[in-house]
């Protein structure tokens, strides 16, 4: 079997841009539009663009990478040892995370709101007791616990098991025709007609059923990550229609910057104008139209120009592929607690987020590092292996998905 380093690159990658946009969610403004558990008092309305940029598809690529881990895990497991597989992967670090992980996040929360009570061990006991809680204490407040930024687990664990069940329908011949169909797209189409369904969720389900990220009545998000997820899946490793988004890779991005620019332009001109109910559902539909071509498209700018340049064996990557998990799991409550101490310090714009990013990402390279890595009951919880293994220089697409 061929290796793919640029998938697990990628991979990487996009774990490491979402640790960077919920250090984002501290500082862009105004708050009162981008809530979080948190917020600094040095807020920049100027990051809402910046943000916005990879709000529309960084999700997207993450759940399209993991439907290519089932993908890659199909052709040596039987279906009921896939499932196993992906449950433990994904499941038991869910569960470890909002026991043990999380629970600092919600009460930095309550506390700055002043609807907890200082005090972190009487948190803890609440806490593992299902509350109750006051109203609107921290997100998630009503169901007692919360899993926070781990939603995308028991997401992907949903679209696995839905696939799984899903699977002898697509190996059929007429599933194999549609496989087929998308492995044939080329050029222009394979630039728009991908993003159509996208496109066509949003009208439907999203002023219906708001994105919550608490998989009941989530049928907005459920629509959109799981048809990238079976993107990844159908994509797979295809070599034709790798070399083909490599090929459109100038394209991909250039249509991408310019979908984003017009969003920009369009957006700033919103309300500058009087115009007609009709007039006004039209203008809203081009904004739409421009949002989700610009996500695919930078979609797929991002797979093109990643299978031209990342496919290679780097000396970093077995090394981040291990990390990744720990770190993706361990992030976000690294963040919260160290801005939480940080905030009231008042240190400055500058000083304040620089500190932030070098406290989470260190942070997280310590725990990782001597504590997650080297402890063997541990390792499980956190997405690895209990046994560390030799880090291999050219690791297959098995061991990729194993730790996707």
């Amino acid at each position: 079997m061929n290796r793919r380093h640029d998938i697990d690159a990628l991979r990487v990658l996009a774990f490491g841009l979402l640790i960077l946009y919920h250090l984002g969610m501290l500082y862009v403004g105004p708050a009162e539009d981008w809530t979080f558990h948190l917020k600094s008092s040095y807020l920049a309305d100027w990051l809402k663009y910046p943000m916005l940029a990879s709000n529309f598809w960084r999700m997207d690529l993450l759940f399209l990478i993991s439907g290519m881990a089932v993908h890659f895990l199909r052709g040596r497991l039987s279906l009921p040892r896939l499932a196993w597989k992906r449950t433990v992967r994904l499941m038991l670090p869910l569960l470890f995370g909002m026991a043990v992980v999380v629970p600092i996040q919600p009460y930095v929360q309550g506390v700055d709101n002043g609807l907890v009570a200082p005090g972190f061990g009487q948190f803890l006991l609440r806490y593992w007791t299902g509350g109750p809680w006051p109203r609107g204490a921290f997100d998630g407040w009503n169901f007692g616990v919360t899993w926070n930024h781990l939603w995308y687990l028991p997401y992907v664990w949903n679209f696995t098991l839905l696939l799984i069940v899903l699977l002898p329908v697509l190996e059929s011949g007429g599933g194999q025709r549609v496989i087929a169909a998308i492995h044939r797209l080329r050029g222009g189409p394979l630039l728009v007609l991908p993003a159509l369904p996208l496109l066509g969720w949003h009208p439907l389900l999203a002023a219906r059923f708001p994105q919550n990220h608490a998989v009941i009545g989530d049928w907005y998000a459920h629509a959109s990550y799981a048809t990238v997820f079976f993107y990844g899946y159908a994509i797979g490793t295809h070599p034709a229609l790798w070399n083909e988004l490599a090929r459109l890779r100038h394209r991909s991005l250039s249509v991408a910057l310019c979908c984003f620019a017009g969003f920009v332009l369009m957006d700033q001109l919103h309300g500058a104008f009087d115009m007609s109910a009709g007039t006004m559902n039209l203008y809203h539909l081009g904004m739409r139209a421009l949002r989700f071509f610009y996500a695919w498209n930078m979609i797929a700018a991002v797979l093109g120009w990643g299978h031209q340049y990342l496919n290679r064996p780097f000396r970093w990557l077995p090394y981040a592929r291990e990390a990744v998990f720990p770190w993706y799991i361990l992030h976000q409550s690294v963040m919260l607690a160290l801005a939480y101490w940080l905030i009231p310090l008042k240190l400055g714009a500058v000083l304040e987020p620089t500190l932030m990013l070098l406290g989470t990402v260190g942070g997280c390279a310590l725990l990782h590092e001597f504590v997650i890595r080297r402890t063997p009951w541990l390792r499980p919880l956190f997405g690895l292996d209990a046994k560390p293994r030799a880090l291999p220089t050219h690791p297959s697409l098995i061991e990729q998905a194993q730790g996707a």
